[in-house]
């Protein structure tokens, strides 16, 4: 069974190339690489979020120390800053965006983006996070980001996918997810078995 959950808005209904795509979601679950697959299948640049933390972030984060809201706002600001470059050409960011406003910030700096929520569970996640040597995030923080972890709201322009699957697949539904935002204010369920 597949299910993507829409979430419509109405400064959704931009969904092409022209649109700014945030891949949104805790650590571990491969916003990176279907980042880089949604970017090449709409043909737009991509950015990689880690690129845009101070360095001061990066060490507090691989000494396994939480971010709060402080260390964040430059790192989200700067995101906005590079999506609002990108409106009307089009784009794909990689960001957590854990929380309601951390996605507020960024959308008051580029009010077109739309979102995509990679969702998945907790053990999934964590053995995911465990494989994985090439990043500074550790396991141990995961667990402060499911917990500070806001799901999209039914106001929110986005699509919410769920992980499992593997990346190509993800992309895919991602990318139909897209397509369907439409200028209206309602949550869909889609399911195909």
């Amino acid at each position: 069974m597949r299910t993507v959950r829409t979430v419509r808005n109405e400064r959704s209904a931009t969904t092409g190339r022209e649109a700014v795509v945030v891949v949104m979601g805790v650590a571990g679950t491969g916003k990176t690489t279907v980042g880089r697959l949604l970017a090449d299948t709409l043909g737009v640049p991509y950015a990689e979020a880690d690129a845009f933390h101070p360095p001061a972030n990066v060490a507090k984060m691989s000494a396994g120390t939480p971010l709060d809201d402080t260390d964040r706002a430059p790192w989200l600001d700067a995101i906005g800053a590079w999506a609002h470059s990108r409106e009307g050409h089009g784009g794909v960011v990689s960001c957590s965006a854990l929380k309601r406003s951390y996605r507020d910030r960024l959308r008051a700096a580029a009010p077109g983006v739309v979102f995509v929520h990679l969702a998945g569970d907790r053990a999934l996640i964590g053995r995911r996070m465990a494989e994985r040597a090439d990043h500074f995030m550790p396991v141990a923080l995961l667990d402060s980001q499911f917990a500070t972890l806001e799901p999209l709201a039914p106001d929110e322009p986005g699509v919410v996918v769920e992980v499992a699957p593997g990346p190509q697949v993800v992309a895919e539904r991602a990318l139909a997810g897209l397509k369907s935002l439409s200028p209206t204010h309602t949550v869909q369920s889609v399911s195909n078995h």
